[in-house]
């Protein structure tokens, strides 16, 4: 059975450590030019500021998925406590039921605990969780794209 539940981010960096190369190589963009580098310096800095949510999704204790995002009033709109992904992953073997829905359902338990006004999530386009986010009754607001412009010409 897949449990959902805040945890401290110091005590599970070791195990979400050990999850990031996967996610990583299913993920990422440009993966021949940006090496899987992540700077813990920041997010423990952030978690010594009480920055950072974690959540995540557990199978008879094993890791089973995650959420991490950042808490802090927005950049333009200080009034406005706001959620922001960083990253998410349900493993592959998971991701069968409702355990996306598990997790962020918990997240937004945990987000409106802490007062939390706004959130904000965004999804791959070549692995997208849209559907996912608007079962939870998100909005899409807003497109990114990506170039990468190291060295190339237009």
């Amino acid at each position: 059975m897949l449990t959902a539940q805040v945890e401290p981010y110091a005590d599970c960096i070791g195990e979400l450590m050990e999850l990031y190369p996967a996610h990583w190589e299913e993920l990422a963009l440009n993966k021949d030019k940006v090496p899987l580098a992540p700077m813990y310096e920041v997010y423990d800095a952030k978690d010594a500021a009480g920055e950072i949510m974690l959540v995540t999704l557990r199978s008879a204790g094993k890791l089973a998925g995650y959420f991490i995002g950042f808490v802090g009033p927005a950049l333009h709109y200080r009034t406005c406590l706001t959620l922001t992904l960083d990253i998410f992953r349900v493993l592959p073997e998971y991701r069968d039921g409702t355990a996306g829905l598990k997790l962020f359902k918990a997240v937004k338990s945990e987000a409106q605990r802490r007062g939390v006004q706004r959130m904000f999530v965004g999804s791959k386009v070549h692995q997208d969780a849209s559907i996912l986010f608007q079962r939870l009754g998100f909005e899409p607001v807003e497109t990114f794209y990506s170039c990468w412009l190291g060295g190339e010409s237009w």
